[in-house]
């Protein structure tokens, strides 16, 4: 199947996906700023570009989208240029392992949520969030 876009309607799409400040990663950070969890840095610059990261704790945090990592509830394999697209998220899901892997290597805790998780149970989240900068000291 192609794709129903034109070429420039496609690219005009794909250009307007955020790579920063994605309405799950502000949600979050309105959530810990609500709960007086202060602290963290955005767009600190470690592997794998965490959103958030407790620098004192070590502690860095990803925020999944569902479609681009594959997530187990909600991914949908897409209908056009499946080769393409599987490929591409399948790379994604092993570069997130490698950077998992490196910066529990440097003594770091990585958090990784998915975004539906956010939207749905966003107070799962932050208990998880919470707890897990109590233990890290």
């Amino acid at each position: 199947m192609t794709d129903v876009l034109t070429r420039e309607q496609r690219t005009f799409n794909m250009s307007k996906i955020r790579g920063k400040n994605t309405g799950p990663e502000v949600k979050l950070r309105k959530l810990l700023w609500s709960q007086g969890i202060r602290g963290y840095r955005i767009h600190y610059n470690l592997p794998g570009k965490p959103d958030i990261v407790f620098t004192k704790k070590k502690i860095a945090i990803f925020i999944d989208g569902c479609f681009w990592h594959k997530c187990p509830v909600c991914f949908q394999v897409p209908e056009t240029r499946k080769e393409f697209w599987m490929k591409k998220i399948y790379s994604n899901v092993e570069r997130d392992k490698k950077v998992n892997e490196q910066l529990k290597v440097e003594g770091w805790t990585v958090m990784r949520f998915w975004e539906h998780d956010i939207r749905k149970k966003p107070d799962n989240v932050i208990k998880k969030i919470k707890k897990k900068m109590s233990f890290s000291d």
